[in-house]
């Protein structure tokens, strides 16, 4: 197997370990350990570190879905970071006033989670206070940082969004173009609104929970909120005072399977989590995975699982306060055992398989072959980021915050854009992730960790949209099954399935497209002749992810960390 170098060590320490998805983001985590803060103090500071270095695929207050192990009670805990569609939403609404397209813009805005997900991570579970976790964002902020590569790049992709509003061309295209890298970036305006945000908490009575919940109110209802609702109504948004003000994150237990001697956790159906654990228990259920890894065999066989998942995914999954979902049923092993026959070992679906039968019958999905027609067909979208910590008292944080900004304005004096989440719902009332009022959509960040032998053992993740999931296979089965270390099992070269409908309005579907990164491309008259449409990524290509991972040895304690050499990700270790 042809193997990446970068000559980046796996990074290995006995009391805490980092990795995020940017350097500074891994420093703010880092500076808050050696404060004495645990693992949720430094994932929250790092979360919103990112959230101020990748706006052009983080926003500061967009969702930040979170898995955190509890080591002193030896608990999973997770807590969806995601928003709500304004209780006027609905498909009638997007039909009747937009021909069932979903328009770019303040429309397609959810409730903004990641602040009131913030407060009740560090409430709950942290020991730190919101100006604490939120200094290292705020000196970037407003003091500025260095244009990174992937910034610029991605900059440069969506420069027409940006410029599509006055505000957000401010902040994303400084001096009328976009940002060399090295120059400064500055957003001062994000800044301004993080100090009213402290300030409300420096104003507040009742000890660091008070402080918190002071901050949660300042957003949700007070002087941050009128500004928030002010612009949006300007701009034809649905959200209303009582939409932002009942918000509250969902606080849900995870999901988990066995594979071997593993325990493996993941968030909800309100995400597509719970694929990674279908893929994995497929995986064990499916006689022909001996073959080489990454070998012709061994790609076919895991593409064409892979696609037994997408296909449960579009069938089943949606937010559970509003959807039946036969998790129960989908996570199985016997489902496993009787689903995997669908495989043939020597050519591919040409198409998205139909879903499997669960207690709810086999449904049909007329959506994932119906032609989607959209003004933004075109757009190939670019969002998220991950980062994960281990500290010294055995806890654990992984965490995919997401939502750039270049898909709905700006607010001009907060700095930031609503949380635009709502564009991975469905314009189509018979798909499970159709828009309805309250509902979450289904989201595409999906933290995860594992623990061995009872133990926590793995925590990881990354960006990638609809190839998050297959990139978060591939490393788990490269450490797992064939004993990687983290860094090395995240340089392995990658491939990813695009035959299913894109999570992204207006869910563009690629029948038997797969993707190869330059180190397979020797794979490829193999996979074409079993049936596979070979599409290249380009080498080093940052499209196919961006993962983090945190091994932790049972026997010693050790935390060893990788970081994705694809984008700007970065791990530390002490």
């Amino acid at each position: 197997m042809t193997m990446r170098t970068t000559g980046r060590p796996a990074v290995t320490g006995r009391h805490w370990a980092v990795s995020t998805g940017h350097w500074l983001a891994t420093a703010a985590a880092v500076r808050i350990l050696e404060r004495g803060g645990n693992a949720i103090d430094a994932g929250v500071a790092g979360a919103m570190a990112l959230g101020v270095l990748q706006p052009d695929i983080v926003g500061f207050t967009g969702v930040s879905p979170m898995i955190i192990y509890l080591a002193e009670r030896d608990e999973v805990v997770t807590v969806s970071g995601l928003g709500r569609w304004p209780r006027a939403a609905s498909v009638d609404y997007f039909e009747r006033r937009h021909g069932g397209d979903l328009p770019m813009g303040v429309e397609r805005c959810v409730t903004p989670a990641s602040i009131d997900a913030w407060c009740q991570a560090l409430r709950d579970y942290g020991t730190i206070g919101f100006a604490e976790a939120v200094e290292p964002a705020l000196d970037l902020a407003r003091d500025g940082f260095a244009t990174h590569r992937l910034l610029a790049t991605v900059i440069a992709e969506d420069e027409a969004d940006f410029r599509r509003w006055p505000s957000s061309a401010a902040v994303m295209l400084p001096r009328g173009q976009v940002p060399a890298v090295g120059e400064l970036f500055r957003q001062s305006d994000l800044a301004r609104t993080i100090e009213r945000l402290t300030a409300a908490e420096k104003r507040a009575t009742g000890g660091r929970n008070g402080g918190l919940e002071a901050v949660r109110n300042c957003f949700h209802e007070g002087e941050v909120a009128r500004d928030i609702l002010t612009f949006m109504t300007a701009g034809g948004g649905l959200m209303t005072a009582a939409d932002l003000a009942d918000f509250s994150s969902g606080r849900e237990a995870p999901e988990m399977i066995r594979f071997g001697d593993w325990e493996v956790y993941s968030c909800g159906p309100w995400c597509q989590g719970p694929m990674v654990l279908e893929f994995l228990q497929l995986y064990q259920s499916f006689e022909s995975t001996t073959s080489a890894i990454n070998s012709s065999g061994y790609v076919h066989s895991l593409t064409e699982l892979m696609k037994l998942g997408f296909a449960d995914r579009e069938a089943y999954f949606g937010d559970p306060d509003m959807v039946d979902v036969p998790l129960g049923d989908l996570l199985s092993a016997d489902y496993a055992r009787t689903r995997v026959r669908a495989v043939d070992p020597g050519q591919a679906a040409p198409d998205l398989p139909l879903a499997g039968e669960t207690r709810l019958g086999r449904p049909d999905m007329p959506w994932v072959r119906e032609a989607r027609i959209s003004q933004h067909a075109a757009r190939v979208h670019t969002d998220t980021t991950y980062l994960c910590v281990a500290d010294g008292a055995g806890n654990g944080f992984s965490c995919t915050p997401s939502d750039g900004y270049s898909t709905a304005p700006v607010m001009p004096g907060l700095g930031f854009t609503v949380s635009t989440r709502g564009d991975q719902s469905w314009v189509d009332r018979r798909h499970p992730s159709s828009i309805a009022p309250w509902k979450r959509p289904r989201l595409t960040p999906n933290p995860a960790l594992a623990k061995k032998d009872g133990k926590l053992a793995l925590l990881f993740g990354t960006p990638g949209g609809d190839v998050q999931c297959q990139a978060m296979l591939q490393t788990f089965l490269n450490i797992a099954t064939h004993g990687m270390d983290p860094q090395t099992a995240i340089e392995a070269p990658r491939f990813a399935s695009e035959s299913f409908p894109n999570s992204f309005h207006p869910h563009r579907h690629k029948p038997g497209v797969l993707r190869l990164e330059h180190e397979l491309g020797h794979l490829t008259d193999d996979l074409k002749a079993m049936g596979h449409v070979v599409e290249p990524w380009p080498q080093g290509s940052w499209r196919a992810g961006g993962v983090c991972a945190i091994r932790i040895t049972p026997e010693t304690g050790d935390k060893t960390a990788g970081a994705d050499p694809r984008r700007e990700c970065y791990a530390a270790a002490w």
